[in-house]
């Protein structure tokens, strides 16, 4: 192990899901390189926060993650001897308008990432984005989880009645907006269906049986373990094309056969008929939750193939390497 070096790692939420699932868990395997970091959330007024972004040259490097940067903010951090910057969302989208990238993210986005010696990207599409506003190096690291916090199912032997589970937040309940068709026609074709919702926010469906669930960190893995059949509707839209898959990521570590829309890394990690179906039209959502509900041994051999590929592709113990190797050699 060469001198140990120090990095600040700048962040806009210590205790957010975000921060949680990209950064949090390779503090220790960097450490364990020698790379020590030190943990600062920004703050919200912008004169405090461009004092925290000047103590960069104090440090051998900085880690900014998500923060696209103002001009101000850029010059506060220009005198970093290294800058690698972490994102996992199409950060240039506003929510209401997907379809385009608003003007004033772009331009924030481009700045950072033509800063940066290094960005790291939860998919390609995403880096990609980072490539063509001029990004100098660009590396793809999953957004990952720890699957041992998921004790994947065990009993897949009902058949009939299904429950089906979507993961997420009141921020991303909207994405299921769209899909009121595609649902009520589940209820229709699936009698008996129930799908679950695992939120900060609760969501009623016309149609289809609802059951709201809070979400809870600790418990999360064991209450998609109760469910048979999950779902990942996403709008094929430009924003939604930058997700980074995380709740297919999820229902896989829990063993779950998904249902997604072929959208973005969704339609690559849910592999048809391995690991789950793709599903488009309301008529197709229908048909894919009528066939897996019937059909224990399918979703069986979907759930598991799904925990088997969680396992050796986004576990937190699989992408550390990866995280550390990009860093280690930008400081180099």
């Amino acid at each position: 192990m060469g001198e140990a070096k120090r990095i600040l790692v700048l962040t806009r939420d210590c205790a957010g899901a975000p921060f949680r699932q990209r950064i949090e868990p390779y503090l220790a395997p960097l450490a364990a390189r020698g790379i020590e970091a030190e943990v600062v959330e920004l703050a919200a007024c912008p004169w405090a926060r461009r004092g925290q972004m000047r103590r960069a040259a104090a440090f051998d490097g900085v880690l900014l993650h998500r923060k696209t940067l103002s001009w101000w903010d850029a010059q506060a951090l220009a005198p970093a001897r290294r800058l690698i910057y972490d994102f996992d969302d199409a950060v240039m989208y506003q929510a209401r308008a997907p379809e385009r990238p608003h003007r004033g993210r772009l331009r924030r986005f481009t700045r950072t990432v033509r800063l940066a010696d290094l960005v790291v990207a939860g998919n390609e599409l995403l880096a990609a984005h980072a490539d063509t506003c001029g990004a100098r190096e660009s590396a793809v690291v999953p957004t990952g989880l720890d699957t041992r916090r998921f004790e994947p199912k065990q009993d897949y032997g009902r058949a009939g009645a299904a429950r089906l589970v979507w993961i997420g937040s009141a921020s991303t309940l909207k994405q299921l907006e769209p899909f009121r068709p595609a649902l009520a026609a589940v209820g229709r074709e699936a009698p008996g269906a129930v799908l679950r919702i695992i939120a900060d926010a609760e969501l009623h469906l016309e149609g289809l049986r609802t059951e709201n669930v809070p979400w809870c960190l600790e418990d999360e893995g064991r209450r998609l373990a109760e469910c048979d059949i999950a779902i990942a509707p996403l709008p094929d839209t430009p924003q939604a094309r930058g997700k980074c898959g995380f709740k297919v990521v999820q229902y896989m570590a829990a063993g779950l056969p998904v249902i997604t829309s072929p959208v973005g890394v969704n339609a690559r990690y849910v592999r048809p008929e391995e690991t789950g179906l793709h599903a488009q039209a309301p008529k197709e959502w229908a048909a894919a939750v009528k066939r897996l509900a019937a059909d224990p041994a399918l979703r069986e051999r979907m759930g598991r193939a799904g925990r088997r590929r969680a396992e050796a592709e986004f576990d937190f113990a699989v992408l550390a390497p990866r995280f550390c190797d990009a860093v280690e050699r930008t400081l180099a």
